[in-house]
């Protein structure tokens, strides 16, 4: 006989939230769902889930509440004047937004006697449910302690912290590291690619150097910048910053002289030249971060 499991109520029926309702069902829970736009609800009501009339409804279905949807606003949107259904309930958004509306948010459920996990799921609506997924959570530990089991069957659940803005800052680093990466590497098939160049012909290449960037080898800057971060100290030697950045002028030049948008390599060059003129032109290329804690006026 199958073990009981917990019921869950999934707010919010994007792609994102159907699939964790969908999920969560393929589990064996118990699930409730309720959206602003009742037929998005069909397809999964289909597959068993149960729907509800109204977000208290929705809210009264279950202590395990989790909220998918554009940004936090939906969600105060979307429970609209049914907050007295919020007492006792643990609310858990996987939506994206900024780390201080998360914290808002926490103290907003408080308020209204329930308890905010915060979370960025780091995979897309395909890879919810399968090996490798994860998300990045923060707020109260016990909360995820107890229904730490009820939340793994969407991914491996990863405690950043007690701050409830923490998960969502790690969220959006890794994303701005995805698309940064994800946008060089367009940016150079779009350079390349004005000279006849296959991109075919330059992934081996794309995907040496980002390997080489996580290795331990000389080319292993990963490691390297992270080890001159905590020390405070970007030695640049033979390799320093004011020769990057004209290196960046270069690489401006290049992407016009391709018909390239160059707004890209700009930014790059401009935050380059800031530090040199804050005096980092002789240190390595670490030293970038110190004018990235000093936004430009």
């Amino acid at each position: 006989m199958q073990a009981h499991k917990s019921p869950v109520t999934v707010i919010g029926l994007g792609p994102m939230g159907a699939k964790m309702a969908e999920t969560f069902l393929k589990a064996g829970h118990p699930v409730t769902v309720w959206n602003r736009t009742a037929s998005k609800a069909d397809p999964i009501v289909a597959q068993g889930a149960t729907p509800a009339a109204t977000p208290a409804e929705a809210l009264g279905a279950a202590e395990l509440v989790v909220i998918s949807q554009t940004h936090y606003q939906a969600m105060y949107d979307s429970i609209g004047d049914a907050i007295g259904a919020l007492k006792g309930r643990v609310l858990v958004n996987l939506s994206s937004d900024t780390p201080e509306a998360l914290r808002a948010a926490s103290r907003w459920a408080s308020g209204h006697g329930a308890e905010l996990l915060t979370g960025g799921i780091m995979v897309p609506p395909p890879g919810i449910g399968q090996p490798g997924a994860f998300t990045f959570y923060s707020g109260p530990e016990p909360v995820l302690e107890r229904h730490g089991a009820t939340l793994k069957a969407l991914s491996d659940t990863t405690y950043m912290g007690a701050d409830p803005g923490l998960a969502m800052l790690y969220y959006q680093a890794s994303l701005f590291m995805f698309w940064s990466a994800m946008s060089s590497y367009m940016h150079a098939l779009a350079m390349l690619g004005s000279a006849g160049v296959a991109p075919e012909a330059v992934l081996p290449y794309a995907a040496g150097l980002y390997s080489d960037l996580a290795s331990d080898g000389p080319m292993g800057y990963l490691k390297i910048i992270t080890k001159e971060v905590s020390a405070g100290r970007y030695p640049g030697g033979d390799n320093s910053l004011y020769m990057q950045a004209v290196g960046a002028d270069h690489l401006v030049e290049a992407s016009r002289d391709a018909g390239v948008d160059t707004a890209y390599p700009k930014a790059i060059r401009d935050l380059f030249w800031r530090a040199v003129e804050m005096g980092h032109g002789g240190d390595g290329v670490g030293s970038v971060l110190e004018a990235m804690k000093k936004p430009a006026a």
